[in-house]
């Protein structure tokens, strides 16, 4: 069993399109079956610390695999019995299902066993399951103390993180050759429990893999404040908002933060690392600032269109967030040949693209292509995305980011990443790792404050 951090992510589509390239001599679709089977009941046999085991068979390929690991377990030497929802209807389900010495219980009246393992339906679900399976598999899983699906659980759609049906709570789901879109998606992605990778021998290539640990920017003797990043952030009506991102920034590694608001900018206010300056027409002419951070507390009126304006006309690399994202069109982001990351919530996002009417992931593509810049599409399935078509899925944060001011904290951690020099599609990565770490560091009932002090224990 693999973590999944840093894999390729495929499409059911892509999935099938791999597994037959990978069909080259003696690699057969039936193969290739065997080999998942016995990688489950491997990972099975290990989770199951000798509890019996009761395994749930469809009538295609994700049932077969499951008849292959039913029978692979009892050799073993677990208590193992199998139950199907119907007989197998592919040749290879059919062929393997003979390996299975027992009888086979019926799904409706089989009784309940401490573990229980889901191998019912798996990639390529378009449609909810009858009301049969789910009436079994909910009674079934609610009586187990360890549930494992395979592939996805059943009634998951591959691609989009949507669920089809009534589908119950997974402990574990064991992704069969590739991690899928929906193992990361909401909602399905609460479904899941730990995800982990089966290897089978299929070689997978993608555009999308999984968020993993970056290599971040470290300091070394030939460090300055300056080369170690200058960010500017601009401020706006709600100064609130923007210390924070300012202070994250510091917080993230960048070596120089300067906030520019309108008012009273005392020096005096903490942290007194933060440089505080009046905001005028030509305060972003500085040549040594790598990143201008624009849109937490911005505010919407002309005063704000004109500092979104005087930063996109800046050439400096910027990530635009919060209110920015409600002033600005995509045809002006499409039109700046700049580096710049757009950092929107769902709202946000569907303000600027529409709303998405088929995954995320798709739809975050698309926003990168048509606004020419990387997309953090933020929430508990946060995906980023390129121009390119290169994109990075995020596995779920913790629940208490939900609360005001964490957007502004990431603004500023990607602010800090993108001006130490990364190019947009790792410095968003980079920003997101680190906000999600701090998240994890603070624990519970943390406040956006928090958040930002915790970027520093947790930058490596």
């Amino acid at each position: 069993m693999i973590p999944i951090d840093g894999l390729a992510v495929l499409t059911a589509a892509e999935m099938r399109s791999a597994e037959q390239a990978a069909m080259i001599g003696d690699v057969t679709e039936a193969s290739l079956m065997d080999r998942a089977g016995a990688a489950i009941a491997q990972a099975v046999a290990r989770l199951a610390a000798g509890r019996e085991v009761l395994v749930l068979c469809g009538p295609g390929n994700n049932g077969g695999d499951g008849y292959i690991a039913a029978a692979e377990l009892k050799r073993r030497g677990l208590a193992v019995r199998v139950a199907a929802s119907e007989a197998p209807r592919s040749d290879d389900a059919r062929r393997v299902a003979a390996f299975w010495p027992d009888a086979v219980e019926s799904l409706e009246r089989a009784e309940p066993a401490p573990v229980l393992v889901d191998a019912i339906f798996g990639t390529g679900l378009s449609r909810s399951p009858s009301a049969v399976v789910e009436h079994a598999l909910a009674r079934l899983t609610d009586a187990a103390w360890l549930r494992i699906a395979v592939d996805l659980p059943t009634g998951i759609a591959t691609d989009t993180g949507k669920v089809l049906g009534k589908t119950p709570r997974f402990d574990v789901t064991l992704a069969l050759g590739a991690v899928k879109p929906s193992h990361v998606l909401q909602p399905a992605a609460s479904l899941m429990g730990q995800v982990r990778l089966l290897d089978i021998g299929v070689p997978t290539k993608s555009s999308a893999r999984i968020l993993a640990r970056p290599i971040l920017p470290q300091p070394d003797a030939t460090s300055h404040k300056y080369n170690r990043g200058m960010v500017a952030i601009v401020a706006g009506s709600m100064s609130g908002a923007s210390e924070l991102a300012a202070l994250a920034t510091l917080r993230a590694g960048a070596g120089y933060v300067l906030h520019l608001a309108s008012g009273d900018v005392s020096a005096s206010a903490a942290p007194h690392a933060i440089v505080r300056r009046n905001y005028t027409a030509d305060a972003l002419n500085e040549d040594r600032i790598g990143a201008v951070v624009i849109g937490p507390g911005l505010g919407r009126n002309d005063d704000a269109s004109d500092r979104l304006e005087a930063a996109l006309a800046s050439g400096r690399p910027l990530v635009i967030d919060g209110d920015a994202l409600r002033l600005v069109a995509v045809e002006t982001l499409a039109a700046h040949d700049g580096r710049k990351i757009l950092t929107p919530h769902g709202g946000e996002f569907t303000h600027l693209f529409g709303e998405v009417t088929d995954d995320k992931l798709s739809a975050t593509r698309r926003a990168a292509q048509q606004s020419g810049g990387v997309v953090v599409h933020k929430g508990a399935d946060t995906v980023i995305a390129a121009p390119d078509g290169r994109a990075i899925l995020c596995p779920e944060a913790s629940p208490w980011l939900s609360t005001a001011g964490t957007g502004d904290v990431l603004a500023g951690a990607i602010g800090a990443m993108l001006a130490a020099g990364l190019e947009p599609l790792a410095a968003a990565e980079a920003g997101v790792w680190l906000h999600a770490q701090a998240a994890r560091a603070c624990g519970k009932a943390f406040i956006a404050d928090d958040l930002a002090d915790a970027l520093s224990a947790v930058r490596g």
